[in-house]
């Protein structure tokens, strides 16, 4: 993979690569930050720190389905419980070591980043996210917080959104003119329930048995955040949410993002997955004829159009490609669809214009591509 270039500059901050820790679980203190960066991350972004350190209910982290435990995580987590002192004394400075570049986080009201900015500055962060998770929807109070932090701190400084904002593309808009240097989308989705049938409980400690939804059951989420952003401004974006594989960190570089952040898949793959899915980037990018990060970000954007589209004419079929899965088969709810075994391993596809649909649903759940919207 030589002469493939996956490093990023992000307000002038230099990344060997666009996978980035998030604010969460696996980013709970400096030596989680170490792990990570020996895992293979490209920066490292801190557990948010307050004020004061937070009281976590118990349990605060559970699967959605333990059979697909890859679907989704729900949390009750807040922030760091570890004081903010002690961040400050010693946990940015085992990360720093590393080499890497730091970016704190921190919550949540204009006062708290009034106090907590600079003092974090002072400690040799290279960045500072503020979380937006527990400051309401009305997007006007919140950038009074972004002003608050931009004139405390010299260095680039990164809101994190919730998914509950409104007026997104404003609202983004407002933050360039705020003086932010990126914005980072998207924050857990909730408040979310889920029981475990056999106690009937919820699997969760907090108020009500609420949690966060993360994980790729929010990336189609977070893609439309990346996206409207990217539109909307000028300054870079950082995509957060349902990265696992390399593939998921390049659909948000597609729709405008210059970097990513992995929260849930560190936690159920651990701390190599940011080497994992950098790698998985860069072999993308062999196959593709990419050079850098760059020559993919926003590739995507010229084909999100407002006016709707109606396709006609039935997908194409490439039977040499088809495994016999029959996926597609059982997904066409038209009945237009059937794949039929010619020899051993070798089907043919038999779709029937006439009750084909054009939904497009075979065209997704085909692992090879085998079923396909001409392009």
């Amino acid at each position: 993979m030589n002469g493939i270039d996956v490093s990023v500059d992000i307000a002038e901050i230099q990344l060997r690569n666009p996978v980035l820790t998030a604010a969460g679980p696996a980013s709970r203190d400096g030596n989680s930050l170490r792990k990570a960066a020996e895992g293979g991350a490209g920066g490292l972004v801190a557990k948010t720190i307050s004020v004061f350190p937070a009281e976590v209910p118990r349990p605060c982290i559970s699967v959605v389905d333990r059979n697909r435990i890859n679907l989704a995580l729900l949390n009750c987590e807040t922030w760091s419980d570890i004081p903010y002192q002690e961040w400050i004394k010693s946990e940015y400075e085992i990360a720093r070591n590393t080499g890497l570049p730091v970016i704190a986080s921190v919550g949540y009201s204009a006062d708290d980043l009034k106090k907590l900015g600079p003092l974090v500055e002072k400690a040799g962060v290279d960045g500072i996210e503020f979380s937006l998770h527990y400051v309401g929807t009305d997007y006007r109070p919140i950038l009074e917080i972004a002003k608050a932090l931009r004139e405390s701190v010299e260095v680039p400084i990164f809101p994190k959104l919730s998914p509950h904002i409104l007026n997104l593309p404003e609202f983004s808009k407002e933050l360039e003119k705020a003086g932010v240097d990126g914005i980072v989308a998207v924050n857990s989705y909730g408040p979310s329930l889920h029981i475990d049938i056999e106690t009937a409980r919820p699997t969760l400690g907090g108020e009500f048995g609420y949690g966060w939804l993360s994980g790729p059951a929010i990336k189609p989420l977070a893609i439309r955040f990346v996206a409207d952003i990217a539109r909307s401004v000028r300054i870079p974006v950082i995509g957060c949410g349902g990265v696992l594989k390399g593939t998921d960190a390049i659909e948000h570089i597609m729709v405008g993002a210059s970097a990513v952040q992995i929260c849930t898949g560190a936690i159920l793959k651990g701390p190599r997955i940011y080497g994992d899915v950098t790698t998985e980037i860069k072999k993308f990018m062999v196959d593709h004829d990419y050079n850098s990060i760059e020559d993919m970000r926003g590739k995507s954007l010229k084909y999100l159009k407002k006016e709707s589209t109606i396709k006609t004419n039935p997908p194409l079929t490439k039977e040499e490609l088809c495994i016999g899965c029959h996926l597609c088969e059982r997904s066409c709810v038209y009945d237009a669809i059937r794949i039929e075994e010619v020899e051993p391993k070798k089907f043919n596809v038999l779709l029937e214009k006439g009750k084909c649909y054009s939904c497009g649903m075979c065209t997704t759940v085909c692992p090879t591509r085998a079923v396909l919207y001409k392009s």
